[in-house]
């Protein structure tokens, strides 16, 4: 039987190290606040992270499509939503200023991208299989294979954030930050789950996830931090 994983540390950096910051009499006003990928309007190609890099070359690693839909707490569609999606490389190491694993970026990778969900709250992301990194803690602990997910709702002040893993994956039973969700089944509910079917037209073959993201209810897609 797998140990109990090492209670997850990263809560308490989370909370707020400042009073409230006083908007302005404009609510909307609260929207320059957001994060935002750009001021160009969504694009099938922003959601194909092997593709949308500078330069001639591919990405490393293994390709994989993750599709499902967002569904509200009955199980309804919700349509026309913006998903953004953001990753470490098959190295296990994000593309950014912050990450100090000494494992290889690779130039053409960014790591991010983003969709509108459909008519009937379809969403699709290809992408490179991310790998592994360690937290650098002293007890050695490794964070699994995830996928960062944020959704939006009508403005980024409904911004909700969490995590996709990969069934199979033997480091699950010892992530920390997943098994900060209540329990199993929560857990299970942020596992993707492989799903043999053909190439997307137009794309090279990849292995396919599917995962649903539930919001509210009682059967949600708990975001474990």
């Amino acid at each position: 039987m797998p140990t109990s994983p090492t209670p997850y540390r990263g809560f308490p950096l989370r909370r707020p190290t400042r009073p409230p910051f006083l908007l302005p009499a404009d609510p909307e006003s609260a929207e320059l606040y957001g994060p935002v990928f750009g001021q160009t309007d969504v694009s099938a190609l922003d959601s194909d992270l092997t593709r949308h890099h500078s330069g001639s070359g591919t990405p490393i690693g293994e390709r994989i499509t993750v599709t499902g839909r967002l569904l509200d707490n009955r199980g309804r569609p919700i349509p026309h939503q913006l998903l953004e999606l953001w990753q470490a490389n098959a190295a296990g190491r994000y593309a950014h200023q912050g990450d100090q694993h000494d494992a290889p970026l690779d130039p053409h990778f960014t790591g991010a991208g983003r969709t509108l969900t459909d008519a009937d709250g379809r969403w699709t992301f290809t992408t490179i299989k991310p790998g592994p990194y360690p937290l650098g803690t002293p007890d050695h602990a490794w964070r699994a294979a995830h996928l960062h997910f944020s959704l939006f709702g009508r403005a980024f002040t409904q911004r909700l954030v969490t995590q996709m893993y990969f069934e199979g994956d033997p480091l699950l039973a010892h992530d920390s930050v997943l098994h900060a969700a209540p329990d199993a089944e929560a857990r299970h509910r942020l596992t993707a789950t492989y799903t043999p079917t053909p190439p997307l037209p137009d794309h090279p073959a990849s292995l396919t996830y599917h995962w649903n993201i539930v919001l509210g209810g009682p059967s949600p897609t708990v975001a474990p931090a």
